[in-house]
């Protein structure tokens, strides 16, 4: 990987790091916090590079409908959905979460 890859994609970990426990984002507001406004999809990539046991809260992040983007029953949506739930955040019978009820709204 480049180092500019690399640099871009050790942006977008720090500001999915700073997410807080049962709170969510979107893809299109991690980019805009990375300095990358537009740019949802290189922050999809960037979460999709990291490997299998981070720290990170990959988690926490959700398409702009406020839902998870994994194909639906995969083990990695699952995986998702659980961990949110398990922080306490609450899906809708759609499938989306109330993006005005948990969403991160800290200033960065």
């Amino acid at each position: 990987m480049a180092s500019f890859e690399a640099d871009i994609n050790q942006r977008i970990w720090q500001v999915v790091a700073a997410i807080p426990r049962g709170r969510v984002s979107t893809y299109g507001e991690i980019a805009r916090r990375a300095g990358m406004p537009g740019a949802a999809r290189r922050a999809g990539a960037a979460l999709k590079a990291l490997h299998g046991q981070t720290r990170i809260p990959w988690h926490r992040v959700l398409n702009a409908s406020g839902r998870i983007s994994l194909p639906p029953g995969s083990s990695a949506a699952l995986t998702q959905r659980q961990r949110l739930e398990d922080e306490g955040v609450a899906f809708k019978p759609n499938g989306s979460v109330d993006m005005k009820q948990f969403a991160w709204d800290s200033e960065v």
